[in-house]
């Protein structure tokens, strides 16, 4: 699987793979699920995860950049400074998924 083309267009982000499947994602929604641990959380020493309470900046819904990791990622810098997460392509594809239902 590989990204071919992801371009901001309106509120979105539009993303088209390799395989043909394509995907609109709300940037709101993106941001949300950015998969970053200051974002998500993650594991202490037992296991145990504790998601830290985020709030989204006013420029945290813009892109202000973004650069393809590897050949299994996105890794988005938004306005607000926010720049830790990677999108894996199976992850963008999941919430493509979540979208449809």
């Amino acid at each position: 699987m590989k990204l071919e083309h992801c371009a901001v267009i309106g509120g979105e982000l539009a993303l088209a793979f390799d395989d043909g499947f394509e995907a609109y994602l709300p940037l709101l929604f993106l941001r949300r699920a950015c998969p970053c641990a200051e974002c998500q959380g993650e594991p202490d020493a037992l296991g145990r995860v504790v998601v830290p309470e985020t709030s989204i900046g006013d420029r945290g819904c813009e892109i202000a950049g973004m650069d393809q990791v590897g050949g299994y990622g996105l890794q988005i810098r938004w306005a607000d400074g926010h720049s830790n997460g990677i999108y894996s392509y199976p992850l963008l594809r999941q919430l493509a998924a979540a979208l449809e239902n």
